[in-house]
């Protein structure tokens, strides 16, 4: 099968994008495009270059991941928390020159890269006719797991908007390409529209693992309090879902992707928010410890702090 576009497409979509502003980010996408069609082996040489290069010049980043995982992984040597860290940027520029790629190759070349394992759970919560939802961390090329899963059957993604409008309207028609639009959700939409979607059984991919500001709850994230979204109790509560963990793992050297699906988690909604939450982020950090080096550690997991505590990131 050649490649293509989303069959979704109409010109309309993009009038309000074809003004002397947006052609830049049009000269770019043409460049992505161009690059999509490239072999995913020489692609992933590429993201290596250009994640070293990143990891050279990028100097306040590159702490930040650093100081992550020096609090996450004491036990660990600081030299090798240094080959982590750049193993880390090297799966970071993997993800910049692929992730566009998810937007346009064919259905058949893109399940072609895409193996799914331990899915068992996954699967009998699917024949008994289960709400399901899959605790997704931010792995790298953590898309891939939902455009995966979507070949089988409708998923829930949860999105951020982007303020560059032809941004926001590609990224949301690639990571919703092989299922309905209408099960692609702003994370600012009201909650009980998503929650209306998952008791029709539709499996939602989800990933509080981010900072949540002061509207989170602080709970320990590996070995520090971190401000961390409580709401998975929540959906588990109302919806009755049973939780999948979904780790994304980038193959070496172009090789693929795997979506390791596990075990059903237990214990996430005993009622008590910050226990909830506790053991929820406990349940990522065994995903994490698998291969640390492919989590996103240049996010400020830890920026919000407890009231009268210093400032984390310098």
């Amino acid at each position: 099968m050649s490649e293509e576009s989303n069959p979704k497409s109409s010109l309309s979509e993009f009038k309000p994008y074809l003004g002397l502003r947006y052609w830049p980010t049009w000269f770019g996408l043409g460049i992505l495009r161009l690059l999509s069609m490239l072999p995913l082996p020489l692609l992933a040489v590429i993201g290596y270059i250009l994640g070293s290069l990143f990891y050279a010049l990028h100097t306040s980043r590159r702490k930040i991941a650093l100081k992550n995982l020096k609090v996450c992984f004491p036990e660990i040597a600081d030299s090798k928390l240094k080959k982590i860290n750049w193993l880390h940027y090297c799966m970071l520029g993997h993800s910049v020159m692929t992730s566009c790629m998810n937007w346009w190759i064919s259905p058949r070349r893109f399940k072609s890269l895409v193996t799914i394992s331990g899915r068992e759970d996954y699967d009998a919560a699917i024949a008994q006719g289960r709400n399901i939802i899959l605790l997704a961390p931010h792995f790298m090329s953590l898309e891939v797991s939902g455009l995966a899963l979507q070949h089988e059957r409708p998923m829930i993604g949860v999105y951020q908007y982007m303020k560059n409008g032809l941004m926001d309207t590609m990224a949301l028609r690639g990571r919703s390409r092989f299922c309905s639009e209408g099960l692609m959700f702003e994370r600012k939409q009201p909650l009980r529209t998503l929650l209306r979607e998952i008791r029709k059984g539709y499996p939602m991919l989800y990933s509080p693992d981010q900072d949540a500001g002061r509207k989170g709850v602080f709970v320990p994230f590996f070995h520090t309090l971190a401000s961390t979204i409580p709401t998975l109790a929540k959906f588990i509560l109302t919806t009755n879902a049973v939780v999948i963990p979904c780790r994304n793992s980038i193959l070496p050297w172009g090789k693929g992707y795997n979506v390791e699906l596990g075990p059903r988690i237990e214990g996430l909604a005993s009622g008590d928010e910050e226990k909830d939450t506790e053991a929820m982020n406990r349940a990522i950090e065994v995903m994490i410890r698998k291969a640390p080096e492919q989590y996103l550690w240049v996010h400020k997991r830890f920026k919000t702090r407890p009231d009268g505590e210093a400032k984390f990131y310098e």
